[in-house]
């Protein structure tokens, strides 16, 4: 079955050659762009109720911190993929603060149009009650200019917050959503000082993870000592940190003299840039880092383009990019470069990661429109042997073994669809078959 996101992966491609390549060619590009906008417009109306809606929340009790907590969750597709995709988990802190630019974001990068930059994810947002209990790992009295008794007096809870975190909120998250075991961790500010003792401490509860502008001053930087210490010992082999440096300095500093500074007022920028060059000279614990220094953004505007940099360094080996060779060159076996691709992938995340269904199915019915029936073919294989449990892959692999005339196949993977789901698109194939 060919779909309207299987259009858009597919011609999206098609779109960037015929710019590239015929850039004076107006009246071509106008009407393929106008083929876009149809299809664009009928996405506009598809939502459901004429709302669109991101996400759900949930909530979780919680024995450990002893309170309900709020949970805000997407999950791709509202869930409803008939494929029962699963997807990596992306847990956020200050969710209420971030959850709708960070869930846009995925939903853009992870978008399947041939140069998809990382997987889909379910994002599960934490929002705060007591965010200064819970975000920091010890309990401050006070700590001026930073902090005064009445902010500090109920510092401390972080160890709390983690195993509620490790002990409740994930297993009522994989009871519930379709997750696979990738796990990734974003926080900003207290949220960020939580992400590096996390990364720290408990370092195998997530995957990966993205610190940006952390409160590395905390406890009047005994945390960041600390943390270095436990840099220099453990192994961190197999995860991935990256951290967001914002510009917290004034016009009288710069990214040099401010290391040699020792007032209160450019401690959290020092204690971050102590942290970055210190693992940067532990080479040996195995952990894959990546940092960068934003001098055009402050505390406050760092998070969304700390957020887009790190996604990209951390899914940097899952792009798959496609070029138009590949579809009028019948001799590119572009089938096998997909499972190479995504075999290498796999390694990185410790599981198997297919191919999205929607981009293989878009591909195996651009090749049939072009006669490529040993390259579509390929495809819808390969689609029914990594989403069995998808009615749609056998209906489209239907598709196939009809256009090469093989009608015994066609009505076998038919009848295979409509014992997932019923659908008329299905039945109505398989009728006109039999009779």
């Amino acid at each position: 079955m060919f779909t309207l996101t299987m259009f858009y992966a597919v011609s999206i491609i098609v779109v960037r050659y015929f710019v590239n390549k015929h850039n004076n060619t107006l009246a071509l590009i106008k009407s393929i762009l106008s083929v876009l906008a149809v299809f664009f417009s009928i996405c506009a109306f598809a939502q459901k109720d004429n709302n669109v809606t991101i996400g759900t929340i949930d909530s979780i009790q919680s024995k450990i911190l002893n309170e309900q907590r709020k949970i805000w969750i997407y999950v791709p597709h509202n869930g409803q993929a008939d494929s029962k995709q699963r997807y990596p988990v992306l847990y956020l802190l200050d969710g209420d603060a971030h959850f709708y630019s960070v869930v846009g974001m995925i939903q853009q990068l992870s978008q399947v149009n041939g140069n998809t930059i990382c997987p889909e994810m379910i994002v599960v947002g934490i929002p705060n009650t007591d965010r200064t209990r819970d975000l920091t790992p010890t309990h401050v009295v006070v700590d001026p200019p930073f902090m005064d008794s009445t902010f500090s007096k109920t510092s401390g809870g972080g160890e709390q917050f983690v195993s509620f975190i490790e002990k409740e909120l994930m297993p009522h998250i994989d009871s519930l959503y379709p997750t696979e075991p990738y796990k990734m961790l974003i926080g900003h500010s207290f949220g960020g000082l939580t992400v590096i003792n996390i990364a720290i401490n408990h370092t195998k509860l997530f995957n990966s993870y993205i610190c940006i502008d952390p409160s590395m001053w905390w406890d009047k930087m005994n945390f960041l000592k600390a943390t270095k210490k436990s840099l220099a010992e453990k192994n961190f082999s197999g995860t991935t940190l990256y951290l967001g440096i914002a510009n917290t300095m004034d016009e009288s500093m710069d990214i040099t003299k401010v290391q040699s500074d020792t007032s209160s007022e450019t401690r959290q920028i020092r204690s971050i840039l102590d942290l970055d060059k210190y693992i940067n000279a532990q080479k040996q614990n195995g952990l894959r880092y990546e940092s960068k220094y934003y001098s055009n953004d402050d505390h406050g505007s760092v998070p969304m383009i700390a957020e887009y940099d790190g996604l990209r360094f951390i899914f940097d080996k899952y792009r798959f990019k496609l070029h138009f060779k590949d579809f009028i060159d019948s001799t590119v076996d572009l089938a096998n470069k997909f499972q190479q691709h995504y075999q290498e992938v796999s390694k990185q995340f410790g599981y198997k990661v297919s191919p999205p269904e929607n981009m293989l199915n878009g591909l195996g019915y651009e090749f049939l429109q072009q006669k490529q029936y040993g390259k579509a073919g390929k495809f819808f294989k390969m689609n029914v042997d990594n989403y069995p449990e998808s009615y749609n892959v056998y209906d489209s692999y239907g598709d196939y073994f009809l256009a090469i005339s093989d009608k015994s196949k066609a009505i076998e993977y038919f009848k295979k669809a409509l014992s997932l789901k019923e659908n008329p698109e299905s039945r109505k194939k398989l009728n006109m078959l039999l009779e």
